[in-house]
């Protein structure tokens, strides 16, 4: 948050400036402005998302029986001829 923070600061002279050849950087500021804001809002929303998907899916795998295979001698092996 405090990376984004101080880039999205840095960029707002960029897109709020006046003055001689403000109308080639205006864009370049709206479009770090806008592009940090979105990304941040889509890492906000898909970190806690993950890592929900992840828990549960440790959770199921957790919950499932192992296959072992039983070594009594009343189910051995069928051998090829």
């Amino acid at each position: 948050m405090m990376t984004t923070m101080a880039a999205l600061f840095g960029g707002l002279p960029l897109a709020l400036g006046t003055g001689v050849g403000s109308e080639l950087r205006r864009p370049l500021g709206i479009t770090i402005v806008g592009g940090l804001i979105v990304s941040q809002v889509l890492t906000l929303y898909t970190t806690p998302v993950v890592y929900l998907f992840f828990d549960r899916l440790a959770k199921r795998v957790a919950r499932k029986p192992l296959a072992i295979p039983s070594l009594s001698p009343m189910h051995e092996p069928e051998h090829a001829q």
